[in-house]
């Protein structure tokens, strides 16, 4: 009775609409791969294979993989829904799971099943394979995602899930499925395509989207996110659009959750909002979230107490029909895709920010047309990720296979950490324990430039009979919104309060913002203070919100630092501010300035393109 109660409800939905209209030339013309198309031949039993030109899987140097990894409960989780009265004690210092932290994995030339969903092993990870991934992990994050992640998909059917390269490889494929090449002096101006994002973003994306001519368009955000109605907002662009510089743009990118560089999480009623106006004008949102575990409640309720304001009540971010049964995935705001009536959201996730940035996974999740364009793009392309990282990752989630455990079991037991795989739930207890540790460090990070945030002078008295009387000046040097989320702390600089702010200079200059960030960006990588720090211009979307607003802000992260020196470097920054304001003669700004424009041409350019180390 359930099961058909279930189906009546999946054919109520309606189906995602047609979205082929927004593809690019190439996408349209793009055909399914003739060898591609050839392999389902390929998994028929007993087949002989005479066809493929696939190496013969016993010549794989490889016997098997092994690896001593961690196991779910490594670190201990920060609470869903932090109590004002113990929140101190629960949060504080780096937390390590009492329970056995390490187990071993081991990935065995050949499995003995024939179910290609728990077939996981050399042999057919390392072949050539699908270029939507491999099926064991590939079948295990759909269904996380459908049914853990997005259990609310409105359309019927639900969204399907492609494997990509990572996240970046996501953006560049959907670049590719949704927006035409546009070369300035030889291409139309109404063509032009253009992309909707945050007047900060993560820079990276400029770098795709910018060489195929497409018009960056900065929408007005808040401390939340992107903002959907006001001046500047996305309404507000679209409804005003000027079509004398390109097409009215049909594709926006954002990030949703911990917001990079500015740390916001839209909330489930801002998504309503901002989805409205895209369904009205028509606009696919590629929705991109590496941090959307990363989401953390004690940060209202800590900046609150730092301020000394009132302590907020506490929110509930998901308040959806459907949940997970996961109580720290059910209590993290949802994504666009439970809310995407339409079928126009283009969800990017990586494995990047939860096991490691150099296994290069990612994954898409959206209509089942859309990724199978994706799919198209990838047949010619970049094919599938590796599978030396994809087998080890379904081998730690997923658990061994007999064979592997039979072999693992005659080795000594100072080799043996008993291994049974951390299955769904063990995936989710890992993914909590990891926003533990990162929701600590923020916590302490901005607990100390808070400490920080202004500067104290004395003055000294005119008169002698003010003797007994002292003058405290409190100058505000920076402020900042405690994280609600992602990796970053987004500080705005108030170099207005600076004392050479405006100053002219010794060449008929005159000592503006710019010259300030810069000038500081450079004194903190010097003794003592030695810590680097990314500059908000280059997380502008554009020239102009470079030139007016992008030289007030710095990106700091607290992900990256080991634990012993992420208190060390926050209190080197929040000093090195301090001494910064203590600078009055304008010469010696300038000799700082005159360093940054020393530089050797190759290495400037470096400095502007630091974001490919920093981190998506």
């Amino acid at each position: 009775m359930e099961a058909s109660t279930d189906n009546i409800a999946e054919m109520a939905k309606p189906m995602p609409k047609d979205m082929s209209h927004h593809y690019s030339d190439v996408t349209k013309a793009r055909a399914p791969s003739k060898m591609k198309e050839f392999y389902k031949y390929f998994l028929i039993p007993g087949i002989g294979q005479l066809a493929g030109g696939l190496p013969n899987p016993n010549h794989f140097p490889f016997d098997t993989i092994e690896a001593q990894t961690a196991t779910p409960n490594r670190w201990t989780p920060s609470p869903n829904r932090p109590s004002t009265d113990d929140l101190s004690s629960q949060m504080a210092g780096t937390v390590i799971s009492k329970e056995a932290t390490a187990s071993h994995v081991v990935v065995p030339h050949d499995a003995p099943t024939s179910d290609l969903i728990k077939k996981i092993d050399l042999t057919t990870a390392l072949q050539y394979g699908q270029a939507d991934g491999y099926l064991p992990l590939r079948s295990f994050i759909r269904q996380f995602a459908r049914d853990c992640l997005h259990p609310n998909v409105p359309y019927r059917g639900g969204p399907e899930v492609i494997f990509t390269v990572g996240s970046t490889d996501g953006m560049s494929k959907s670049l590719e499925v949704f927006t035409n090449i546009w070369v300035e002096g030889k291409s139309d101006i109404r063509d032009r395509p253009g992309m909707l994002t945050e007047v900060f973003m993560y820079s990276s994306v400029l770098t795709q989207a910018e060489p195929r001519g497409v018009q960056v368009v900065a929408v007005e955000m808040d401390e939340e996110g992107m903002a959907p109605y006001g001046p500047g907002s996305l309404e507000d662009v679209l409804a005003n659009w000027d079509y004398s510089k390109g097409k009215r743009p049909h594709f926006m990118y954002t990030v949703t959750m911990g917001h990079n560089p500015t740390s916001g999480v839209l909330s489930l009623e801002r998504r309503k909002e901002i989805y409205s106006v895209c369904s009205k004008y028509d606009v696919i949102i590629v929705e991109d979230d590496p941090y959307w575990y990363l989401q953390f409640p004690s940060a209202e309720i800590e900046e609150a107490k730092a301020r000394n304001l009132p302590i907020p009540e506490p929110k509930v971010a998901n308040t959806l029909e459907k949940k997970s049964g996961y109580p720290f995935l059910d209590s993290l705001a949802p994504s666009f895709l439970n809310i995407d009536v339409d079928g126009r959201v283009v969800r990017l996730d990586t494995f990047s920010k939860t096991v490691a940035p150099g296994c290069r996974i990612g994954w898409v999740t959206s209509t089942p047309a859309i990724c199978e364009r994706i799919l198209r793009v990838s047949e010619s392309g970049t094919q599938q990720p590796s599978g030396f990282a994809q087998v080890l990752i379904a081998e730690t989630i997923m658990g061994p296979q007999p064979d592997a455990s039979a072999a693992f079991a005659a080795r000594p037991a100072k080799d043996r950490v008993t291994f049974n795989g951390w299955k769904m739930d063990g995936w989710v207890r890992w993914l909590a324990g990891l926003r533990g540790q990162y929701e600590r460090r923020m916590n302490r990070m901005c607990s100390i430039l808070e400490e920080n945030s202004y500067q104290l002078k004395q003055s000294t008295p005119m008169r002698e009979s003010d003797a007994d009387w002292g003058v405290i000046t409190k100058t505000k040097l920076y402020d900042f919104q405690w994280p609600r989320g992602g990796m970053f702390l987004w500080v705005h600089m108030r170099f207005e309060t600076h004392p050479l702010w405006k100053a002219p200079g010794s060449r008929g200059n005159i000592i503006n913002g710019t010259a300030l960030s810069t000038a500081l960006m450079v004194f903190l990588t010097r003794k003592p203070h030695l810590v680097l720090v990314s500059p908000g211009m280059m997380f502008s979307a554009t020239p102009q919100v470079r030139n007016e607003r992008g030289w007030a802000y710095f990106r700091l992260c607290f992900a990256a630092e080991s634990e012993e020196n992420i208190d060390a470097c926050s209190l080197r920054f929040a000093q090195g501010v301090q001494k910064f304001w203590r600078l009055k003669d304008v010469k010696e700004l300038e000799s700082i300035l005159d360093e940054v424009n020393s530089l050797q041409t190759e290495e400037v350019a470096g400095l502007a393109n630091l974001g490919t180390w920093m981190g998506c």
